[in-house]
């Protein structure tokens, strides 16, 4: 569709107008954050709420070129149920999928761009980081851990999710704790946090056990299936909906013993504040309104498509305490 000479200024100009008084207009949230993006600050409603300042679409490269694209380009995980997978009809759906679209409708209202294309690129535990930090990406939702050396390459959502790092293995051989692995085989994933600790944990503690990579979490998963690997290492909330997709999902083991704490986010591009602001204020407006309590029930105590399984896992204490005072700290200890 071509536009008249001149019009493309117009309508920016318009745009520049509405931005934020119309996001405001709409009851819709403008958050503003501390000095220099603030990925390791806490971020309280009530804070929020006294801060609060209009997200100017030009203090925002990301929202500039999404406005002049008018593209937004969204990475989904194919297979990371129940957070970003794909359903019967291949469609990417999941928890983290449903807060980027909430974010989606707010840039899409703030924009006046009813038109807005929503681009959607697959990606997994090697290629997410990489897809976020060179400009690929505009939002990341999957099941990504934010931590401060990855906040080094590019940017973090307020927290949308805590899980914790275990181990899972066969109920013939249990491994309730890290030491059970000493001499032993153990699987983890490509790319991902619980890869990093097994590693450092072997180091530390001198056990000596071997460990084998999957290249995603079913591979992963295969190696333990298999036998190749006495356990699998992974954040339980991923083992929950693993194991809830086999025929025998009481032959398996999940750890009491909590490895690491993994607070999920959603990946932004580096050094844009703004645009950090718009997608922290979508999220913290879920938790303020009580309207993530029915998104959590819908994607973890509900059947969900395509095989109406239920993982019938109740809200962490962490994750409530998120809730109740929201943030976006890398700091496990901040989970605790």
């Amino acid at each position: 569709m071509s536009r008249l000479p001149g019009s493309h200024t117009v309508l920016n100009r318009q745009r520049r107008l509405l931005g934020a008084a119309g996001l405001l207009a709409l009851g819709l949230p403008v958050l503003a954050l501390p000095q220099g993006g603030g990925n390791a600050a806490a971020l309280t409603p009530q804070t929020a709420s006294q801060t609060a300042t209009p997200v100017r679409i030009e203090a925002s490269r990301t929202l500039t070129r999404i406005r002049d694209t008018g593209v937004i380009v969204m990475g989904y995980r194919p297979a990371s149920l129940p957070f970003s997978y794909l359903d019967g009809r291949l469609k990417p759906v999941g928890y983290s999928v449903e807060l980027c679209e909430r974010v989606i409708d707010v840039i899409r209202e703030q924009l006046q761009l009813p038109d807005l294309e929503v681009k959607q690129i697959a990606v997994n535990s090697a290629t997410r980081l990489p897809l976020v930090a060179n400009g690929t990406l505009d939002l990341e939702c999957g099941i990504t851990t934010h931590t401060a050396e990855r906040a080094r390459s590019q940017s973090f959502s307020t927290t949308t999710y805590v899980a914790e790092s275990r181990l899972l293995s066969r109920r013939s051989q249990m491994m309730r704790t890290v030491e059970d692995l000493r001499g032993l085989t153990v699987a983890s994933t490509i790319g991902t946090t619980s890869l990093q600790y097994m590693h450092q944990l072997n180091v530390q503690k001198g056990l000596g056990f071997r460990i084998l990579v999957g290249q995603d979490d079913q591979e992963s998963f295969r190696l333990l299936q298999t036998g190749r690997a006495v356990a699998y290492a992974m954040d339980d909330v991923l083992l929950r909906s693993l194991i809830a997709q086999v025929r025998d999902p009481q032959e398996y083991f999940i750890a009491e013993q909590a490895l690491s704490v993994e607070p999920y986010a959603i990946g932004l591009p580096a050094n844009d504040p703004a645009f950090k602001r718009l997608v922290d204020g979508v999220i913290m407006s879920l938790y303020r309104s009580g309207e993530i309590h029915a998104i959590y029930q819908r994607w973890f105590q509900s059947p969900i498509p395509p095989r109406n399984l239920n993982l019938q896992l109740p809200m962490g204490e962490a994750f409530k305490r998120v809730i109740a005072k929201p943030t976006d700290s890398p700091d496990p200890g901040a989970y605790r």
